[in-house]
């Protein structure tokens, strides 16, 4: 979406927001992170306190969820459904959608497998495993736990 710069991919967020608050005009990416973002009002407070949500750590020893991680992996899961990349993750996310009553609950779900599949290509220094990913989701989609 943005690089790999957080302070910039934070701002992001926090101008989407605020000009979602302001009836601004919004380009696509902005209306999703805004859209995203109102679907979280657990983080509203922390985006009302800019200049603070910049340079905080979320450290998860400390029982903390990142909320622009977690914000971010809905993101990324909208963006792969949207275009059906990896092939197949609509179909899965239906489902999921399906089984259990709406999206949210889908892809809190998937965001094991996609946080999974980051974490181990980065791990690697390389690409995300698509094969494993899809893995990891068909088991969500067929009633299993993911395959981490």
């Amino acid at each position: 979406m943005l690089g790999q710069d957080r302070n910039q991919m934070r701002r992001f967020y926090l101008e989407s927001w605020r000009k979602a608050q302001d009836g601004e005009p919004m380009d696509p990416m902005e209306r999703l992170v805004a859209e995203v973002v109102a679907e979280h009002p657990e983080y509203h407070g922390v985006l009302a306190d800019g200049e603070r949500a910049l340079g905080r750590e979320y450290l998860p020893e400390d029982g903390e969820t990142n909320p622009f991680l977690h914000m971010g992996l809905h993101i990324a899961l909208r963006e792969q459904v949207a275009n059906d990349r990896p092939p197949g993750i609509r179909r899965i996310h239906e489902t999921l959608t399906r089984a259990h009553g709406e999206r949210m609950a889908a892809e809190h779900r998937m965001m094991d497998c996609l946080a999974e599949a980051l974490w181990q290509a980065q791990r690697q220094g390389g690409m995300p495993d698509e094969a494993a990913y899809l893995t990891c989701l068909e088991g969500l989609a067929a009633g299993r736990g993911p395959q981490v």
